[in-house]
């Protein structure tokens, strides 16, 4: 006989309560449509879509460049993304010759142009890489996006559009990045 796991029917709880809360906030729907519809007018015009975040967020970015460049669900010419996460050379010689907090700046600097749009994912709203990269995004005229959560008031007031998930637990926040994305993926790609 199988115990029953009180936790594990919180835990399941507590992210379809963090979920619920997205489904009924009609301005939070409404950002994630201006979301798709941004990225999806960035692609139209020949940009490029640059994501970057730490950790789990780091993750995500190569999730959502690898369902932008590969397909989501249907078959579709692939589209310009780039995870600025994923080349481990370029990653430790900038933090190692210049500082950790440039990481994804100096990346930018390199590769954008105002037509493309940066997308920084942080849990917290308050990593310094991150912050620094949407800082240097603004100055090249690219349009922001973000994703955070409930305290990343900081990283959220920075971009032209932030998508807050309604949590300050990271495990909650991550899974709503996951929706969020997934969303924004099924609609930008179904105007491809």
């Amino acid at each position: 006989m199988i115990k029953k796991s009180s936790r594990v029917r919180e835990i399941i709880s507590e992210s379809i309560t963090t979920k619920a809360q997205i489904l009924y906030d009609d301005t939070l729907v409404e950002k994630i449509e201006k979301a798709a519809a941004l990225i999806t007018n960035v692609l139209k015009k020949g940009g490029k879509v640059f994501i970057f975040g730490n950790g789990g967020s780091a993750a995500d970015s190569q999730h959502f460049a690898t369902e932008l460049i590969g397909r989501f669900q249907k078959e579709r010419k692939g589209l310009p993304a780039i995870a600025l996460t994923t080349n481990t050379s370029n990653l430790t010689a900038l933090a190692n010759d210049y500082s950790f907090n440039i990481i994804f700046k100096r990346q930018l600097e390199a590769l954008a142009c105002p037509k493309d749009i940066a997308i920084a994912i942080s849990t917290s709203g308050g990593a310094g890489n991150v912050l620094e990269a949407v800082k240097a995004a603004k100055r090249l005229k690219l349009k922001t996006l973000s994703l955070t959560g409930s305290k990343g008031v900081r990283l959220s007031k920075m971009t032209d559009i932030s998508l807050v998930a309604p949590s300050t637990v990271t495990a909650r926040i991550q899974e709503s990045h996951i929706l969020f994305i997934h969303i924004i993926c099924e609609l930008v790609e179904n105007n491809f």
